[in-house]
């Protein structure tokens, strides 16, 4: 099955947020452990949350654009059995 240019995109996208996550979770906690372990813990933690909310946003790009796909093909099959009729 061929993948079309946007959803090669959206594919690198998100195998790179993922990477950006685990990397920046580590620079954040290493940059901010001088303020103290809880506190470094604390904006860690709120960075993956804000991070993992960006890749949910690149996961329902996807998901809307397979749905339009989908609704697509039922449009044209309920044209053909229309004209049929």
């Amino acid at each position: 099955m061929q993948k079309d240019i946007y959803d090669r995109i959206i594919g690198f996208l998100q195998g790179a947020s993922w990477g950006i996550v685990l990397i920046g979770a580590f620079v954040t906690f290493k940059l901010s452990i001088f303020l103290g372990v809880p506190l470094a813990i604390f904006l860690t933690t709120l960075y993956i949350i804000v991070s993992l909310f960006l890749i949910l946003l690149l996961d329902a790009f996807h998901v809307n654009k397979e749905r339009l796909q989908e609704e697509k093909k039922q449009t044209k099959l309920l044209e053909k059995l229309t004209q049929n009729l």
